[in-house]
């Protein structure tokens, strides 16, 4: 169903044209170049996303070869509970179970490490593309933290420190705006990994990030009510 699930190409198409948007009016400006790093990223995580619906068949074949080589060691060498000890006493019987025991432990141990190692692959890889995108959220709230709307009005004293400030109230908004969306393209981003990876620390994450890019973003419309007052 086409609407029950992200598209990544059709997340990418909006991060290009909202880009686009940024050029068309900021062309000298940081942000065409913060908003062309969204499209690559959004590219480039789009693509891993989709990746990892996918089996590892590599790792599979890994864990079923050392399955079968640990159950090979086990049959030759007989580490498993030797009947010959048993019918040399009981302190020799005991030594020989607990010997057994031991080593199922072991074996159990190995072999849920060996089943849950392309889960544990998988959780790692996204978890490293989710800080990249949560590296550039915060590269976007700075380039937002400068433009104060409380710059526009007419008893607005500023001094040496002050930043340049050179958009009008009308580009204000649409520089704040396109922060905004920018933000919101982020957490559909991430929410590619929750959909392809059934893991509770992912989709941790993504809600971390989510709700880092909600809460920036309401920051930004708080300044663009007061441009508005202004």
């Amino acid at each position: 169903m086409p609407y029950r699930t992200l598209d990544p190409t059709k997340i990418e198409t909006t991060a290009a044209r909202l880009a686009d948007r940024v050029r068309a009016r900021f062309p000298d400006s940081s942000l065409l170049k913060v908003s062309d790093e969204l499209t690559n990223l959004t590219r480039d995580l789009g693509k891993d996303a989709v990746t990892l619906e996918h089996p590892v068949w590599w790792l599979r074949a890994l864990a079923i070869a050392t399955v079968i080589a640990a159950a090979v060691v086990f049959w030759r060498v007989g580490t498993l509970i030797s009947f010959d000890r048993i019918s040399g006493g009981a302190l020799d019987a005991v030594q020989g179970i607990e010997a057994g025991i031991n080593t199922i432990l072991f074996a159990g141990a190995g072999l849920y490490t060996l089943v849950t190692l392309e889960e544990r692959f998988k959780r790692a890889r996204a978890l490293k593309s989710l800080h990249a995108l949560r590296s550039l959220i915060h590269i976007i709230d700075m380039h937002q933290l400068t433009k104060d709307p409380a710059a526009l009005s007419a008893d607005y004293v500023t001094t040496i420190a002050s930043p340049k400030r050179t958009l009008t109230p009308a580009e204000l908004t649409r520089y704040l705006d396109y922060c905004s969306e920018m933000l919101s393209i982020t957490g559909k981003v991430a929410a590619l990994y929750a959909q392809s990876i059934s893991d509770m620390g992912v989709v941790e994450a993504v809600n971390d990030i989510e709700e880092l890019g909600s809460n920036l973003s309401r920051k930004i419309w708080q300044k663009i009510m007061l441009i508005e007052r202004v």
